[in-house]
């Protein structure tokens, strides 16, 4: 009813309703990245109160990371199935029930429940999948732009949100500060269920930059899974996947894996305040909002493989330095700016070259393929920093191999070549082609 009313009311504004809907999908996916992002602030507290160790929590957060790429191949079929707000509703209310339970905890398997499996599979329902769905849905023009704005919200989101709840967790305790991000959950799931189409057709509109209005594909059939598997057999097959899933491997193992993670607790061991340390992580994400939005903007214009040599290779570098620095505000200033304008700017060229080497119907599909090897890269990483902490009593090794890492797959980004796509899987009846 609302959307009915507000698309005439924008359009005699001369403002696309595709807008209205990325805009919801901005704050769906940077409250989903905030609950996922606040663990960061929550390990010491945990160990402090349970006695845990580093590495038995990072398991936890690791399966959470896990199930978040996991998801995502698949999140693309319900997405499919059953539209967008009823998808975000459901991811919404589990994400929401593992926060709550999570201040109820008392054992360690509760733990890995609340925050491994509601939080991870919530979260993964509301992945970068979803914003590569509104982005090819809504818009044929400005695709690159809508993608490198979502990509923000859902990194910004991870990071904006930890300087109010490491205040929180510093005088409250953590389970408060759990709280902010349920909220704002809540609040964003509401309104995509008042605001949020699954298609611009449902609203007699044609998609941002096209003149007819194209129908609204039929609601995907028991195949949709199967085609996901399919389509990740035949991409399997081609090299380009392969180094596409490996350097996105390297990304997630790079950023929130290890830095979303572990940065916190890096810098306490330096001795650098909490409140403080999430200070320069939301510091990073103010930059990476502009940095991931000039990355959108740059791909439509500029060699994919070049912008991801340059973003890999700057970052490992970034990395390699870290350890050097004064660990305080104004020391890390420099490696905030540095590392947040290139946190995840690395999506918008990997979209691109999904679409370019394997077509625009099945590139959401593969993407959701390479984004699992980001959360696999990215529980590697959380799993290693917490072994590296409690093992030889330092981060510094874990920061170091990534750095490392990261030159690697600047190297590999560059062997990315677009080649014939392999044969398109069969389309099982009543499955939608992708918009």
């Amino acid at each position: 009813m609302l959307a009915a009313l507000l698309a005439p009311a924008l359009a005699r504004r001369h403002v696309h309703y595709g807008w209205a809907v990325v805009g919801v999908t901005f704050l769906v996916m940077l409250a989903t990245a905030a609950a996922m992002g606040m663990p960061g602030v929550l390990i010491r507290p945990l160990t402090a109160e349970f006695g845990w160790s580093t590495a038995d929590i990072s398991g936890a957060l690791a399966l959470r990371l896990a199930l978040y790429g996991a998801i995502a191949p698949f999140a693309a079929a319900l997405l499919a199935r059953y539209g967008l707000r009823s998808v975000v509703t459901v991811a919404m209310l589990l994400i929401v029930a593992g926060l709550a339970l999570a201040t109820r905890i008392t054992a360690l398997w509760q733990l890995w429940l609340c925050w491994g499996v509601l939080v991870g599979i919530g979260t993964g329902l509301t992945a970068m999948v979803l914003g590569a769905t509104v982005a090819t849905r809504w818009f044929t023009a400005r695709r690159g732009l809508v993608t490198g704005l979502l990509t923000a919200s859902s990194a910004t989101g991870s990071l904006a949100f930890l300087p109010l709840a490491a205040w929180l967790a510093a005088h409250d305790g953590w389970r408060v500060a759990l709280l902010p991000a349920t909220l704002a959950c809540l609040a964003a799931g509401a309104l995509m269920v008042l605001i949020g189409r699954d298609h611009p057709a449902e609203l007699g509109l044609p998609s941002f930059g096209e003149q007819t209005v194209a129908a609204r594909p039929a609601g995907a059939g028991a195949g949709a899974a199967r085609l996901a598997l399919a389509t990740l057999g035949q991409a399997a097959r081609t090299r380009a996947f392969w180094l596409l899933f490996g350097t996105f491997f390297v990304c997630g193992l790079s950023t929130n894996g290890l830095v979303g993670t572990h940065f916190i607790p890096l810098c306490q061991d330096f001795g650098m305040a909490e409140v403080a340390a999430a200070g320069v992580l939301a510091m990073m994400g103010a930059f990476d909002f502009v940095g991931t939005i000039g990355s959108g903007w740059l791909s439509d214009r500029v060699d994919a493989r070049l912008l991801l040599f340059a973003y890999y290779g700057l970052r490992g570098l970034s990395l390699l330095a870290l350890p050097f620095s004064s660990f305080t505000v104004y020391g890390l200033s420099l490696f905030a700016a540095f590392y947040g304008l290139d946190w995840i700017a690395t999506v918008p060229p990997t979209v691109r070259l999904c679409a370019q080497i394997f077509g625009r119907e099945r590139a959401a599909l593969v993407f959701g393929w390479v984004f699992a090897g980001h959360q696999l890269g990215a529980a590697v990483a959380a799993i290693g920093g917490g072994l590296s902490r409690d093992l030889l009593a330092s981060y510094v090794p874990a920061f170091m191999t990534s750095g490392a890492i990261c030159l690697l797959a600047a190297a590999a980004a560059l062997g990315i070549r677009a080649a014939a796509p392999p044969p398109r899987p069969a389309r099982a009846e009543g499955t939608p082609v992708a918009a």
